[in-house]
């Protein structure tokens, strides 16, 4: 009982840093924000934008107008720190001189809670006698520890809640009511948990040892996938990009190299240091190569997806883009089309980089628990 009130105000808390605010700025009317004037259009400066973490879930409009959604800050400097996002989105609008690009960046200086703070790219630094120093691209100002929960954070439990839910609403279905015939989701889901056990992990794991590998191999496949999908959503309004997030790849292939690592039996580990076949003199040289090649597999499968992923995203909007680039809507004609074609198509990227990224990890586990022939 104790635990679950806890829970419940901690649920509370984070609940009340949310912010969704479209008159903030006109609450807090502060200086440098007569800067935000139209600018010339900068396609790469708008495909970041929303390809990138940031610190609030946009929704829609812009500058005054904008309506999102504000995170909760926690950062760490000299103790934890908690507070919305708002409070810099809606500070000090200021700019500072980029020596290496010869032209102004804009940050904001936070209020309120905030201050003494800045948000710089989406980093959060301390000010220096009242404002940021850059050296070169980057600030010189001290980073604080940030454990916000920015919007791919959010994403990532969103996507992670949406597949227990599912999963579980197949599971306490199939435990009631035995093996029936599937109704609802799990008509649908059914045929791709039969695809990953029977076609990745029963055909590239050995027959006696697949069963313990398909609950790993089914939980990153159904993740990649439905965060693919919810990454489809940046083009609609409060998406986010997940899986086109580099750390979150890395993560994953990591854990594949886990499992694969702590599951590798004599005869995996007697190819990597005793190479069969390869003459004694030899084995200085194969050796290291044997061992960069446990670490180049998962690093490949990071690169895969972050790739893909990120590629499909900034085609469409730079397809998009076109119609703002020549300030005509005529344009839309060819470019929302051509958008349209690619979003689609990104519909089939998203399942076939799951496929991909479950088929590989299932062979690289397959060929640490396969055992010796003779």
């Amino acid at each position: 009982m104790i635990a679950s009130s806890k829970f419940k105000l901690l649920i509370f808390i984070l609940l009340s840093l949310f912010t969704v605010n479209h008159s903030f700025a006109n609450e807090h009317a502060v200086e440098g924000t007569n800067h935000q004037e139209e600018k010339e259009f900068n396609v790469g400066e708008m495909i970041m934008h929303h390809i990138k973490d940031a610190h609030e879930w946009h929704l829609w409009g812009g500058h005054d107008n904008s309506v999102s959604i504000y995170l909760p800050v926690i950062i760490f400097d000299g103790g934890m720190k908690t507070f919305s996002s708002s409070y810099f989105y809606h500070g000090k609008h200021k700019t500072v001189f980029d020596e290496s690009k010869k032209e102004e960046v804009d940050y904001y200086e936070g209020v309120g809670p905030a201050e003494g703070y800045a948000l710089f790219h989406e980093k959060i630094y301390k000010l220096e006698d009242g404002q940021i120093h850059l050296a070169g691209e980057h600030p010189h100002n001290e980073k604080v520890n940030d454990f916000s929960i920015t919007k791919n954070v959010m994403s990532l439990f969103f996507g992670a809640i949406l597949i227990l839910l599912i999963m579980g609403s197949m599971a306490k279905f199939y435990k009631k009511n035995g093996a029936v015939s599937p109704k609802g989701v799990a008509k649908f889901l059914e045929p791709i948990v039969l695809m990953v056990r029977d076609d990745i992990a029963k055909s590239n794991i050995d027959k006696h040892k697949y069963h313990k590998y398909v609950p790993y191999l089914l939980t990153i496949f159904f993740f990649i996938w439905f965060n693919n999908l919810l990454g489809l959503v940046p083009f609609l309004p409060g998406g986010a990009n997940l899986t086109g997030n580099i750390s979150v790849t890395l993560f994953l292939a990591v854990c594949t190299l886990l499992v694969t690592v702590f599951s590798g039996n004599k005869n995996y580990w007697s190819h990597i240091f005793a190479t069969p076949g390869v003459p004694v003199v030899l084995l200085p040289i194969m050796i290291p190569i044997e061992v960069v090649g446990i670490l180049t597999k998962p690093f490949a499968l990071m690169i895969r997806l972050f790739a893909n992923i990120t590629a499909g995203h900034i085609i469409i909007l730079a397809l998009i883009s076109i119609i703002f680039i020549n300030k005509n809507v005529a344009w839309g004609g060819l470019s929302v089309p051509m958008a349209l074609f690619i979003s689609v198509l990104e519909l089939l990227v998203a399942f076939l980089q799951a496929f991909l990224f479950a088929l590989l990890s299932a062979l690289f586990i397959g060929a640490a628990v396969e055992e010796a022939h003779h």
